[in-house]
């Protein structure tokens, strides 16, 4: 930890108060990176990158060394994040179709009960946003073709030992953060709530590939390289694309991932992602330091998160969209007047649960219908924790791109159960996660009891086949929608997607191919 963050957590426990001025709600800021693996915030994975401001808050708060995403991918993720509720309970099935503009987030709530309120950054929690390219293999996925739809990943490195500012848009965002703490908050007699959204380290558009590309490229300078031990970084296990799950298969041919990898080519992609996440942790440690010279630090709840992780080459896979650890496992750190410092909690929780939780520590009435349940009490100095205030599962589920079939993930104990569609036409993965931290074994025929008992609780709590069909039914739906709004530039449009290398191999088999989906029986 460098000479600032500890001179920071000296202020902290000199200073902490364990109510905040004037008998009002404590300030709350949180600071939601994009694609950040939640394993790099505890031992081993941190040792991995300096992430100084991340472990500051590891020292004064608490961190959430089981916490998941709701759904693997930007818009879903954020959806249930700021509505409370599960991705099947607001039909946020993937980065075009996420919340109505009329939901109610815990921002408004808390506004409406006094709190001055901002949020800045990168939000994407609405229907509507993202690449024509992304919600039409969204809606396309169970088409019987196989198409790249990714970049190959790549490394870019920018710059020298003094660049800095690499992700300008971030850096952007989190100045005005900066600002607004220094001349809003900082003059405001009522509590406020601040949300800064960062992209990084979420991969950068591969600008060679063109205006449709997505985003393959780890990019990054000397300066961040620097705070990555790339001597502790591992080349991960694969299995060989024989013995893949067809779903895991799919992801890894679309993704781009099939070719060959050197093991320094892996490493390096790996290395530049650690260093984006130092990046994004620095963007984080200017928002605290706003808040100290302000002297608002000390009334003030912070809380660090991601909307997914990064599976970096892991599964032979960049990207998210997996229930892999990699791609599922997010930060979550909490530190604030009256709460525990120092603590790993190791109970299951997931984005859900920030909703009861920001309401419960500004002492606000909990909202109806929420899938979430508040962490105040694993997190308060005041009164042990009942394990019966919070279910020991989390339920993660994915219906967008680059995979071809609705996917729901419930983690459970030492279980993490995987079950697809309808759970009849794809089989599922089971994997012991605590004798098999790296997921190459699937051991559900091993354990047919245990599949059984998970699948059963999974059940009991989304009714996944129906939900599947839902998916289905929508996908076609809105894939025809916007197929008859082309007219007859149809053929030009979806040809020139970004798929379009592995298109034009076979034009008329690949349009057939949509013809009998959208057509044949449902």
């Amino acid at each position: 930890m460098d000479t600032f963050a500890v001179v920071l957590i000296f202020i902290f426990h000199f200073y902490g108060k364990t109510l905040c001025q004037n008998g009002t709600g404590p300030n709350i800021v949180m600071v939601m990176s994009d694609a950040f693996d939640g394993r790099l915030t505890f031992d081993p994975g941190s040792k991995v990158v300096q992430l100084p401001f991340i472990n500051y808050l590891r020292e004064l708060g608490s961190t959430f060394i089981n916490a998941y995403t709701n759904s693997p991918i930007c818009c879903p993720s954020r959806a249930a994040m700021w509505s409370g509720q599960f991705v099947h309970l607001t039909q946020s099935w993937n980065n075009y179709k996420c919340l109505d503009g009329n939901v109610t987030t815990w921002m408004d709530v808390l506004e409406a009960n006094g709190y001055l309120t901002k949020m800045m950054g990168k939000l994407d929690y609405n229907s509507g946003s993202h690449s024509v390219s992304n919600r039409v293999e969204a809606w396309t996925r169970d088409v019987q073709f196989l198409l790249r739809q990714e970049g190959r990943p790549v490394m870019q490195i920018v710059g020298n030992m003094s660049t800095v500012r690499i992700m300008e848009k971030d850096w952007e965002n989190t100045d005005m953060a900066k600002q607004w703490i220094h001349q809003r908050a900082a003059s405001s007699h009522q509590p406020f709530a601040l949300y800064l959204g960062l992209n990084l380290p979420h991969p950068y558009k591969t600008e060679s590939l063109g205006p449709t590309a997505g985003g393959s490229t780890f990019l990054t300078s000397p300066y961040w390289l620097k705070k990555v031990s790339s001597e502790l970084i591992s080349v991960p296990k694969w299995l060989p694309m024989a013995n893949m799950h067809p779903v895991d298969y799919y992801s890894t041919y679309t993704k781009n991932c099939s070719g060959v990898f050197t093991d320094d080519e892996i490493k390096s992609i790996r290395t530049f992602y650690y260093a984006m996440c130092a990046e994004a942790d620095a963007m984080l440690g200017q928002v605290i330091s706003a808040l100290r010279e302000t002297g608002l630090l000390n009334n003030t709840v912070v809380i660090f998160t991601a909307d997914h992780g990064e599976l970096a080459m892991e599964h032979r896979q960049f990207y998210k969209m997996s229930m892999f650890e990699g791609s599922s496992h997010v930060p979550l750190l909490i530190m604030g007047p009256g709460l525990m410092s120092g603590r790993q909690v190791n109970q299951l929780v997931s984005l859900v649960d920030i909703y009861p939780t920001v309401l419960d520590l500004a002492g606000i009435s909990a909202v109806l219908n929420l899938s979430g349940h508040s962490l105040l009490p694993l997190l308060s100095k005041s009164g042990p924790f009942s394990k019966k205030q919070h279910p020991d599962w989390v339920l993660s589920e994915y219906h967008g791109c680059n995979v071809n079939a609705s996917t729901y993930m419930l983690r459970s104990g030492q279980w993490k159960y995987i079950a697809y569609a309808d759970g009849l036409s794809v089989s599922p993965q089971l994997f012991d996660v605590t004798l098999d931290k790296e997921e190459l074994h699937n051991v559900v025929v091993k354990f047919p009891n245990v599949q059984a008992q998970l699948d059963k609780l999974l059940r009991s709590i989304v009714d996944y086949p129906k939900v599947s069909k839902v998916v289905h039914l929508y996908n076609k739906k809105a894939f025809g929608s916007w197929r008859e709004s082309l007219g007859r530039n149809y053929s030009l449009v979806i040809a020139n997607l970004r798929w379009h290398v592995d298109w034009q191999k076979d034009v008329l088999a690949n349009e057939e191919a949509i013809d009998r989906w959208l057509y044949g029986s449902v």
